[in-house]
C-alpha cells in the first residue's frame, strides 16, 4: 500500500467558541501522537476548526507499519537453570512474557553473560486496523472539563456528534467515532448549503467546504479574513475599529461564513463612560467598537454576522435592536449610581462578606486603612489622600453598574469619585488598585493608587496564610500568586525602596482573627519572594544566580533586583568561576566548624605570605566597597571584589587552613569568614558552581 494522505472530521453541534481553538490544537496534538505512538510515518497537514467541526489533515501518512524484529535478552543462564538442568521461575517468567515456552528460548551472549534469549518477527498492522483506535484514544484525551451524554447513547463528548468523516486517500476506514460510523461525507453551511458534500480526497476538503459549503474551516485564515473586513467596514465611515484578540477569535470561533456589517446607537449614550459602553458591546454582543482620529468612542459597532443576507439592513437593524437595550441599562445604571456618593455606601459594605473568617469589606477597607499610611510613609506619598481612597476602594462594588458589568470593578470607581469631587490622586486609586490586572497589564501611576494597590494585596495574602488557606499546587481561587507577584512588579518597575519584611509585619498587626500565626511572616516573605524565580526564568536568569540572591534573603524587592543584576553581571567576568569555586571551598570549610570564627584578626598571626596578602586586599577593599553597598551599587562592588580572585587562588595554593596550631588555625579561619561575609553582603555566589 502507497502512503496517502488522511483527512479525519469530527462534526457537532455548536462547539464552546472560547475553547474551540484549544480543542482544535489539542485534537491535532493527539493524532499526531497517537500516529506516532504506532510508528506511522507522516507529514504535519492542516488543521480545521468551525463552531460545528474539528478536523485534522495528515499528509503522507504510512499505509501501513513497517515490519519490527523484536529482541529481548532474559536471566543470565546460572539464575535460569537448576544444577539438574530445570527451569526457574525467572526463567519461566522470561518465557511467559514473551508467549513461549522455555525450550522455545535460545542462548547469546550479550557482551557480558550467556543468557536467554527471545527473537520474533512481528508484521506491521494496515493502518485501517490502527486508526479508530487512534481516533477515540485522541477524542477522549482532549482537555473537555465537563462532557455531555446526547439521545439514548452512552458516548461523551463537549457537544453531541452527527457525522464523522475518516478518509484515507480515497478510501473510506470503517471506524465507529463516538457513535456515529464513518464515511466521506461532510457538512456545509448550516443555513447557506445544509446540503451533505462528498469528499473525494482529504485534498479537496478545504477548497470543498469554501467554494461550495459557504465554510471557511482554517480558523487562522477566518480569523484574519474577519480582521480584513472589520477594518475596511471602519474605513467607510473615516474611523479606526478597536480589535481585540480575545473578542477577535471568540467571534471567529462563532461563524464558519463570516460577513462584517456596521451598525449605530443613539449619540446620547456617548455621555456613558467609555468602558461600560464597549463591555456591554463585546460581552454580551460580540461587537467591535470604533474610535474617531481623537481615540474618542464613536456611535457604531462592527458585528460579523454567520450568515450572507441577501437585505444586510435587516441583520443590522436587528442587532441594533438587541443592542440598544443594552446601552440603555448602562446609561441607566451610570444616571442612578451617581445620585448617592461612594462614601454614603461605605456602611453597606459591613454586609458584604469578603471572606467568612477574615470578616466583610468593611474590615478589610479599615485594615487596608490601617496599613496603607505606612506604606505611604516610605514611598512618600500623601497619607491623608491614602486612607481616603481605602474607606471607599470598595465601594463601587455596590452600584448598580459594577452589579451588571463586574469586569468594571474600579473603572467605574474612577468615574464615581470624579462626580463627587474626590481629588484626582483618589479618584485614580479607585481604578488603580487593581493594576496590574494580569500579566503584563499597566501598573499604577499615582503614588496613592501604588499604595493602594500594595496594601490591598497585601492584606489579602497575610490574611489568607493566616487562616491556613495558602494556594496549594494548581489551585489558587484567591489569585494570591498573581497578587504577589503584581506586589512585586509595583515595588521594582516603580523603583519604590520598600522593605517588604516591614510591611508584611505591618499587615499581621491589622489582624485579630488570624489562626495561624506561627512562622506566618516568613511564609508569606518566602510565598511573595519565590515569585521573583519564574520572573527572572522568564528574562533568562540562570536559576543559581536566583538562588545565590535568594540564600541572603534580602527583603526589600528592589534591591533583590539590583543584587539579581549585578550578580549575572559579575557570572560574566573571567573572574567569577574561581571566586565561586573559592567561596564554595570557604563555606564547606565553615559548614563544618561548631563555632563561626569571629571576623576580627590578629595580624601578628598571619604568618605565610599568602595569607598576609589576601588579608591587606581585603582590609583595602572593605574601605572601597562599604560606599558602593551602602548606595546598592552592587554592580561596581562585585566587580571589585572580582580583584580578589589571584590573591584567593595563591591562599589556597599556598596556605594550610588546618594547621596544627590552633591560634594560626582559628585566625585563618577568622580570615575565610571575612572573606565570605563580604561577598554574602551581595549574594551567596558559592551557588555559581552549580551549573
Amino acid at each position: 500500500m502507497n502512503n496517502q494522505d488522511l483527512l479525519i472530521e469530527i462534526g457537532t453541534e455548536e462547539l464552546p467558541p472560547k475553547a474551540l481553538f484549544s480543542l482544535s490544537k489539542s485534537f491535532r496534538q493527539e493524532i499526531e501522537k497517537g500516529l506516532k505512538k504506532h510508528n506511522l510515518g507522516f507529514v504535519q497537514g492542516a488543521t480545521y476548526a468551525t463552531p460545528r467541526r474539528l478536523a485534522v489533515l495528515v499528509k503522507d501518512l504510512q499505509a501501513m507499519q513497517d515490519d519490527v524484529t523484536i529482541e529481548r535478552f532474559g536471566p543470565a543462564l546460572k539464575a535460569a537453570f537448576d544444577e539438574e538442568g530445570k527451569p526457574s521461575k525467572a526463567a519461566e517468567g522470561f518465557a511467559r512474557s514473551c508467549g513461549v515456552e522455555v525450550s522455545q528460548l535460545s542462548e547469546k551472549d550479550d557482551g557480558k553473560v550467556c543468557k536467554l534469549y527471545f527473537k520474533t518477527a512481528r508484521a506491521g498492522e494496515p493502518i485501517h486496523k490502527l486508526l479508530p483506535e487512534i481516533i477515540n484514544e485522541a477524542l477522549s484525551a482532549l482537555p473537555i472539563p465537563k462532557r455531555m451524554r446526547w439521545g439514548s447513547s452512552r458516548n461523551e463528548f463537549v457537544r453531541p456528534v452527527h457525522w464523522a468523516v475518516v478518509l484515507f486517500g480515497s478510501e473510506i476506514i470503517p471506524a465507529s467515532i463516538l457513535g456515529i460510523e464513518s464515511s466521506n461525507i461532510t457538512r456545509g453551511h448550516r443555513f447557506h448549503h445544509p446540503e451533505n458534500l462528498t469528499l473525494a480526497a482529504p485534498g479537496d476538503y478545504e477548497k470543498l467546504l469554501s467554494e461550495t459549503g459557504f465554510v471557511i474551516p482554517d480558523f487562522n485564515i477566518r480569523k484574519e479574513m474577519i480582521r480584513h473586513q472589520i477594518q475596511a467596514q471602519a474605513k467607510t465611515i473615516n474611523a479606526r475599529v478597536v480589535i481585540d484578540e480575545d473578542l477577535l477569535d471568540e467571534v471567529t470561533a462563532l461563524v464558519e461564513w463570516p460577513v462584517a456589517l456596521i451598525g449605530s446607537f443613539d449619540e446620547r449614550f456617548l455621555s456613558v463612560p467609555k468602558e461600560a459602553l464597549v463591555s456591554s458591546m463585546k460581552k454580551h454582543q460580540k461587537c467591535f467598537y470604533l474610535e474617531d482620529e481623537n481615540g474618542n468612542i464613536k456611535p457604531n459597532f462592527i458585528t460579523v454576522s454567520n450568515i450572507q443576507s441577501v437585505d444586510p439592513e435587516v441583520v443590522i437593524n436587528g442587532n441594533e435592536r438587541v443592542i440598544r437595550p443594552r446601552l440603555a441599562d448602562a446609561d441607566f445604571f451610570f444616571e442612578q449610581d451617581k445620585k448617592v456618593s461612594l462614601a454614603s455606601r461605605t456602611d453597606k459594605l459591613k454586609t458584604v462578606i469578603f471572606e467568612q473568617t477574615l470578616g466583610t469589606l468593611f474590615d478589610k477597607a479599615q485594615r487596608v486603612a490601617n496599613l496603607g499610611p505606612y506604606i505611604a510613609n516610605a514611598i512618600g506619598a500623601d497619607q491623608a489622600s491614602v486612607v481616603r481612597a481605602a474607606e471607599i476602594a470598595k465601594c463601587d462594588l455596590l452600584t448598580g453598574m459594577v452589579g451588571e458589568f463586574a469586569d468594571l470593578q474600579g473603572i467605574m470607581g474612577y468615574y464615581y469619585a470624579s462626580h463627587d469631587g474626590e481629588t484626582e490622586e483618589v479618584a485614580m486609586a479607585m481604578n488603580e488598585q487593581y493594576m496590574p490586572r494580569f500579566a503584563g497589564d499597566d501598573l499604577p501611576v499615582s503614588k496613592t493608587g501604588m499604595v493602594l494597590a500594595l496594601a490591598e494585596r497585601l492584606d489579602t495574602i497575610v490574611g489568607l496564610f493566616g487562616i491556613g488557606q495558602p494556594p496549594t499546587g494548581s489551585k489558587d481561587p484567591y489569585a494570591l500568586r498573581r497578587a504577589a507577584l503584581g506586589i512585586l512588579r509595583i515595588i521594582v518597575e516603580k523603583k519604590l525602596d520598600l522593605d517588604l519584611s516591614l510591611c508584611i509585619t505591618k499587615a499581621i498587626d491589622q489582624y485579630s482573627v488570624l489562626t495561624v500565626t506561627d512562622g506566618l511572616h516568613d511564609s508569606v516573605q518566602d510565598f511573595i519572594f519565590e515569585r521573583f524565580r519564574a520572573w527572572y526564568s522568564d528574562e533568562g536568569v540562570p536559576a543559581n544566580i536566583f538562588q545565590s540572591v535568594y540564600a541572603v534573603r534580602p527583603t526589600a524587592p528592589l534591591d533583590f533586583d539590583l543584587r539579581i543584576k549585578a550578580v549575572k553581571q559579575f557570572s560574566m567576568l573571567e573572574e567569577s568561576a574561581a571566586l565561586s569555586m573559592a567561596n564554595k571551598r570557604v563555606s564547606n570549610i565553615l559548614s563544618k566548624l561548631t563555632l563561626q570564627p569571629p571576623l576580627e584578626l590578629d595580624n601578628k598571626l598571619l604568618t605565610e605570605p599568602a595569607e598576609q596578602r589576601l588579608a591587606a586586599k581585603l582590609s583595602e577593599l572593605l574601605v572601597e566597597v562599604e560606599p558602593l553597598l551602602a548606595s546598592q551599587n552592587y554592580t561596581n562592588a562585585l566587580s571589585s571584589m572580582a580583584n580578589l580572585q589571584k590573591d584567593v587562588d595563591e591562599f589556597f595554593d599556598q596556605v594550610m587552613v588546618n594547621t596544627d596550631d590552633e591560634q594560626v588555625r582559628n585566625n585563618r579561619q577568622s580570615l575565610l569568614q571575612q572573606l565570605r561575609h563580604l561577598f554574602l553582603q551581595i549574594a551567596d555566589i558559592s551557588f555559581l558552581q552549580n551549573t
